[in-house]
């Protein structure tokens, strides 16, 4: 495997490493050892550890002393715990996109993410449909112009998609659930309905937050 830019290496590793985990190709507490993953893809050891340090502040990997990397267990207990922050940073950069809006053209993007979503669907593809619902808060990002809460989540992404393919993957048809979400969320932002907005996503989470709970549960 060849890796290059725009990206630095050890994000691209990172980003190779973290779709295996989110995929569940790596399992909860496996260990990722440093070698293997430089023969794998050819590189040093040098980004491999860059690249694992990324993964343990986004959430997808514990580095445990004497003992190395081991992919991090998700657990309800952590899942309650992200969910709750979730909530909180989903309703604040809601209500900004629907409060700054000005023009109808600024919202394009979110109805192109849209019908991407339903592509994503009709071919069944859990794991396009969840990469690029996070196209949503990206897109949301300019409108709350707070750099911290853009980095909040993006370094949060990781995890919650991790939790998003395991439950979309035991429950298929909550794709159509999240696209009637967005329907009813994007109305609301077209009327400036801050406080329907909130609802909206408090709605939304606390579903989610759900289902992973449950899939937690069967596993």
């Amino acid at each position: 495997m060849t890796f290059t830019a725009p990206d630095s290496l050890a994000e691209q590793i990172a980003h190779h490493l973290a779709e295996r985990i989110v995929r569940g190709e790596l399992k909860a507490r496996e260990r990722i050892q440093e070698i293997k993953v430089t023969q794998a893809l050819n590189v040093s050891r040098g980004p491999v550890r860059e690249a694992l340090l990324i993964l343990e502040r986004r959430h997808l990997v514990r580095i445990l002393p004497r003992r190395g990397a081991q992919v991090a267990e998700l657990t309800a207990h952590k899942v309650t715990s992200l969910y709750a922050l979730m909530a909180s940073l989903y309703v604040m950069l809601g209500r900004a996109v629907a409060l700054n809006w000005k023009d109808e053209r600024e919202l394009d993007p979110f109805l192109h993410i849209r019908r991407r979503l339903v592509e994503n669907r009709e071919r069944d593809d859990i794991g396009s449909f969840a990469e690029v619902s996070f196209g949503i808060l990206r897109e949301a990002f300019p409108f709350a112009d707070n750099p911290y809460l853009q980095e909040t989540l993006e370094n949060l992404i990781p995890v919650i998609s991790r939790t998003y393919y395991l439950a979309l993957e035991r429950r298929r048809g909550e794709m159509s659930q999240t696209l009637a979400a967005l329907d009813t969320l994007l109305q609301a932002i077209v009327e400036h309905d801050a406080d329907r907005v909130e609802r909206v996503v408090l709605a939304y989470v606390k579903h989610n937050r759900d289902l992973v709970l449950a899939a937690l549960i069967e596993r």
